[in-house]
């Protein structure tokens, strides 16, 4: 009875199809000394759609920095587009910096009458601007200090480098779980992490990285040092 009831709804409603825009990478990183960086965003879907493409600030940094081009473009099924993402920089970066970009496919509307309704589904990834200079460091969570200060633990990045990694965090020997605010940390940022238990007898913290690519890596762990010591 209940297969049948679906099957009615469906001959009402029509068939839900969700477009596809797949981006090629999971992290677009653009260098200074290029200006500018690529993406290909492939249509999936089994008709064309549009693609609408825009930059996002991230709270802790709203300094437009890049444009997108184009922002919107027409892309049929199986078919692949270009989008470009240009510095606008007035002034030379002297650390990494982090937008995210979203890309959404607008399906073309169907033929009046139709039974299918189109869903837009957004890809929203990161964009790290890297300055001209700066060596590329494929481990940048290992510059990371973890420091307790009686019941507060906190994580400075003192590096020029976006750090990404998972906010649950274990700390160790006793496993207690601590979870910092979001899952990244900008340069010259210190982040105070919510600790479910007591800090007594802490020594170290595991955590999970994340690549510049965005692909995920082995634990690491980084010894906890006391009231800044």
């Amino acid at each position: 009875m209940l297969l049948l009831c679906a099957s009615v709804c469906l001959c009402f409603t029509g068939m839900v199809l969700a477009d596809g825009m797949l981006p090629e990478t999971s992290v677009v990183v653009l260098y200074e000394e290029q200006g500018e960086a690529t993406i290909n965003i492939k249509n999936t879907d089994s008709g064309p759609a549009l693609l609408h493409s825009v930059v996002l600030n991230v709270p802790e940094d709203v300094e437009p920095l890049l444009i997108v081009t184009p922002p919107i473009a027409r892309v049929e099924p199986g078919e692949t587009q270009l989008v470009r993402f240009i510095s606008t920089l007035e002034a030379p970066l002297k650390t990494q910096r982090l937008k995210r970009v979203s890309f959404e496919g607008i399906p073309q509307a169907r033929a009046a009458g139709g039974a299918t309704i189109g869903i837009t589904l957004r890809q929203n990834l990161p964009l790290i601007l890297h300055p001209k200079g700066l060596p590329q460091h494929h481990t940048p969570w290992e510059l990371l200090k973890w420091r307790r200060a009686g019941e507060r633990l906190a994580v400075h990045n003192d590096s020029a480098y976006v750090v990404r990694l998972a906010p649950e965090v274990q700390l160790l020997p006793q496993r207690v779980l601590a979870t910092l605010p979001r899952a990244y940390i900008l340069p010259g940022e210190a982040l105070t992490a919510k600790v479910d238990g007591t800090l007594d007898g802490l020594a170290e913290v595991e955590i999970q990285p994340a690549t510049v690519y965005g692909f995920s890596v082995d634990s690491y762990r980084a010894p906890i040092s006391t009231d800044g010591g």
